[in-house]
């Protein structure tokens, strides 16, 4: 049985309470799950971390698909400076507020894997949920643990449709990268279709 341990920290709480204030519950879901397999996988391949910073870079990786926050720029930068300006305001230093925020950019990018393990361990939480890489290598029983805590409540499909709504919001400005855009060139929606997981 899996018992998913927070940082029993007042900036983790408080993280986790913007998140669930200002996102749909799938979506809060989502980066609970992106935290529980990170942590999962992270135990499995005996990585040393710092548990609160990379919850933090978890829990916050995806602020920027979020009506609160989403306005016109691709949403991993957004979401970056939103985790920033929060962080700030609560004393985080500069050092730490760096490696959430490069957490948050690369978290659907391979480079991600290379970095220090707070960073790596987000892109690896965010693709088991999304598209079950790496599933093989925790417990069947973990993962039935995790999806009871934290349902996937339709996510295959408000994912998507999150995605697609997202790349279109920004497909008028001008800018040098969408990632929603660019996730769905490359085939996000089958991706996520063919996961492993049911819904």
């Amino acid at each position: 049985m899996y018992t998913m341990t927070m940082p029993d920290s007042s900036l983790a709480k408080k993280a986790a309470q913007l998140v669930s204030e200002i996102s749909p519950e799938f979506l809060y879901n989502h980066c609970m799950r992106t935290y529980a397999f990170g942590d999962s996988l992270g135990k499995k391949y005996g990585l040393k971390y710092d548990q609160e910073l990379f919850f933090l870079g978890a829990v916050l990786h995806d602020v920027g698909l979020t009506e609160h926050v989403c306005r016109k720029h691709s949403f991993e930068h957004e979401g970056a400076d939103h985790a920033e300006r929060f962080l700030s305001s609560h004393g985080v230093s500069q050092e730490k507020i760096d490696v959430v925020r490069e957490a948050i950019i690369l978290h659907a990018s391979e480079i991600a894997a290379e970095k220090q393990p707070e960073i790596a361990l987000v892109h690896f939480g965010a693709g088991m949920d999304i598209l079950g890489l790496r599933a093989e290598d925790i417990s069947e029983e973990i993962v039935k643990s995790v999806l009871e805590l934290y349902p996937r409540l339709g996510f295959k499909k408000a994912i998507i449709e999150l995605i697609k709504y997202d790349a279109e919001l920004k497909s008028n400005h001008q800018q040098q990268s969408n990632l929603s855009a660019a996730l769905l060139q490359a085939g996000f929606e089958r991706w996520v279709l063919h996961s492993p997981f049911a819904e």
